[in-house]
């Protein structure tokens, strides 16, 4: 599974982003998937997570502000980023999980993209 995010930018405070991530083949349905971020200078972290289903999870810092969503039928993840704050400001980083079952853990996943810049401004 090969795995294009896209979709950053630079954006104002309290502005919104939508990222996205597609794979390749013909699997993309059988895979939960993940989204993680490292900002400058800060290790990798995880940011969500959807299931196989459509269920998502956040991490608190983005809860109630990213919406995460999946269309299976264009090999598609989705990261919606609403209210967007400085410390937002990241590599973005989707990944997908053969597992499905929920995880934080960045060893968890088997494939990864190459990540997409967001900045946002003060």
């Amino acid at each position: 599974v090969q795995l294009q995010a896209s979709g950053g930018g630079l954006v104002q405070a309290g502005g919104s982003l939508r990222l996205s991530c597609t794979a390749s083949g013909r699997t993309f349905s059988s895979y939960a998937m993940g989204w993680f971020r490292q900002a400058p200078g800060k290790e990798r972290e995880f940011v969500s997570y959807i299931s196989r289903d459509g269920t998502g999870s956040y991490t608190d810092a983005v809860r109630g502000r990213f919406t995460i969503s999946r269309d299976n039928t264009k090999n598609t993840v989705y990261l919606q980023m609403d209210s967007l704050k400085p410390e937002d400001t990241a590599v973005y980083y989707c990944a997908a999980d053969r597992s499905n079952t929920f995880t934080t853990r960045q060893r968890d996943y088997d494939y990864w993209g190459q990540g997409t810049l967001v900045t946002v401004s003060s």
